[in-house]
């Protein structure tokens, strides 16, 4: 089969339409088109009037070397690569221990369905409760002020990603399609097989519970054996090499291996691992708030009279600006028609995030406004940029109230330097609610002064971003890892055989997918280096 990039059609094209782009792009007649397939399809809003969908199609057709030859020097028109998935290894008979895997988010989820299907049995330990227990938990802090530190957002199986808009896109590097592995999977999980071809895939929480449980029900089948409620309090460190792990419960498990998937919010993970002397440093994050407006303002701004348009859904908008003061203000996380959760993991504190459904049609939409910090702003031990969240979002706890409220304050009020009192045409959807006043406490004065420059900036991208009634909720200090578990080119610790630190917890992702990718290639490098011990 042949791919052709880059082809591009009205919005509201026929099928008829598409066959017939393709005849005159690669100057065929019709009867050569045999068949032809949706491999990617993003679209181009930059004229909001003119909006085009992008194609990517794979096509089968008669005389396909000859058409080749044509284009040979073309770069939208090529065979079509290989993208699945080949294993690296398979497992030798009678391992003497299994692999471990300490957490099931989306990094250990695929890290443990890998090395299962290479036959490796792996041990996985999960620190919440299975998926299902969990969103109990969860909506217990968001419904009822009932938080369970070891059973909420960050906790659990699925990990983050699940109570998030469950975006599927990445700009990572792919060259070996790791990706479509990662898409294949959900599909067979129960995912729309749309996530396979849409330029910006979702899913949304509803459908990730029931996905999650379907993988691993697979991991299990393949003889993986998932362990919840297993918090891993020390790792067997002997000679500068993992021997095993020691779980709250007393147990030990003995495991030449380890690959640790344990997300950004496993503080207590971390300090364990720098106190037995695993080589972390820190690197920089974000902090920030949450913003919302109407989400029939965004369509309108990026699809002028095509906002609602079904191919195109709920507008996203992707900001940033740089501020005299050095610093850099971008938009995070963004949630066409979604809500702003709770998000903390750790009692007497605040903590936001975004989460969409897969419909996207709540009112309004969310994202982070944060700004850019680096080790120059919490200086001192690797550690401490986990010291500076805890500050803040302990800060924000008091000033929402100490009830897990979040602070508020109103756009306008926010640049006006005014405390809010009472709500616009915004009403906010964060629960358990939303603490109206003065977010200029919540954050250190460079980020205060940051923001107020980025959102009038934002506002002449956008006309109505910064409109007085426009909510802002704190804080957003989760943006990523405050740390990195360094690794080598065999994805092993620096100083600490068998330990392959991944995800974004160790400071090497940042979302659903590429999680999932670093989970993937965690695994291979396990599955080879098992193997190459055995040789």
């Amino acid at each position: 089969m042949l791919r052709i990039t880059e082809l591009k059609l009205p919005l509201d094209h026929s099928e008829n339409q598409l066959k017939s782009a393709i005849i005159q792009r690669l100057g065929i007649n019709a009867g050569q088109l045999k068949s032809h397939s949706i491999f990617r399809r993003g679209y181009d809003a930059r004229k909001r009037d003119s909006i085009t969908l992008i194609y990517t199609l794979d096509v089968e057709l008669e005389n396909e070397a000859v058409v080749l030859a044509r284009f040979r020097d073309d770069p939208h028109i090529a065979p079509t690569p290989d993208t699945r998935y080949h294993p690296v290894a398979q497992a030798p008979q009678n391992l003497a221990t299994r692999p471990v895997v300490i957490g099931f988010g989306p990094c250990g989820l695929f890290a443990g369905l890998l090395l299962a299907e290479m036959g490796f049995r792996p041990i996985i330990l999960e620190r919440g409760k299975p998926v299902r227990e969990r969103t109990k938990d969860t909506f217990g802090l968001w419904r009822q002020r009932e938080f369970n530190p070891e059973s909420n957002v960050q906790f659990g199986e699925g990990g983050a990603g699940t109570f998030s808009d469950g975006k599927l896109h990445t700009q990572i590097k792919d060259p070996h399609h790791r990706g479509r592995k990662v898409l294949t999977e959900f599909v067979k999980a129960g995912a729309p097989t749309e996530i396979l071809y849409l330029s910006k895939p979702h899913i949304g929480t509803f459908r990730l519970v029931s996905m999650i449980e379907e993988m691993r029900g697979t991991i299990e089948a393949l003889g993986g054996e998932i362990r919840f409620q297993s918090r891993v309090e020390d790792i067997l460190i002997e000679n500068g090499a993992v021997r095993g792990v020691a779980l709250a419960n007393g147990e030990t498990i003995d495991a030449d291996h380890i690959v640790i998937a344990a997300g950004h919010s496993a503080r207590d993970t971390f300090k364990m691992l720098y106190e037995r002397g695993v080589y972390i440093e820190p690197k920089p994050f974000s902090i920030g708030f949450r913003i919302e407006h109407p989400q029939s303002l965004i369509d309108r701004c990026r699809f002028g009279s095509y906002a609602g348009h079904p191919l195109l859904g709920a507008a996203d908008y992707k900001l940033v600006h740089h501020c005299k003061n050095g610093r850099s203000v971008y938009s995070f996380c963004m949630c066409p028609g979604g809500t702003v959760v709770a998000a903390t993991s750790e009692p007497g504190q605040v903590v936001t995030n975004g989460m969409s459904q897969y419909s996207r049609n709540e009112r309004n939409a969310n994202s982070g406004i944060v700004v850019g910090i680096t080790p120059d702003d919490y200086p001192g031990y690797p550690l401490a940029g986990i010291d500076l969240q805890r500050e803040l979002e302990k800060r924000a706890f008091e000033l929402g109230g100490g009830t897990y409220d979040a602070p508020g304050q109103l756009v306008g009020d926010f640049l006006a330097g005014r405390p809010s009192t009472g709500f616009g045409s915004v009403q906010p959807s964060y629960t358990p609610g939303v603490h109206l006043g003065d977010l200029s406490k919540a954050l250190p004065a460079y980020a205060i002064e940051a923001i107020r420059e980025a959102l009038p900036a934002f506002d002449r991208k956008i006309p109505g971003f910064a409109m007085q009634d426009a909510v802002l909720t704190g804080v957003e200090t989760r943006t990523s890892s405050p740390i990195r578990i360094k690794r080598n080119g065999d994805y092993q610790s620096l100083n600490t055989r068998g330990l392959y630190p991944a995800g974004e917890g160790a400071g090497y992702a940042g979302g659903i997918m590429s999680a999932a990718i670093d989970g993937i290639k965690a695994a291979e490098a396990v599955a080879l280096n098992i193997i190459g011990k055995r040789k």
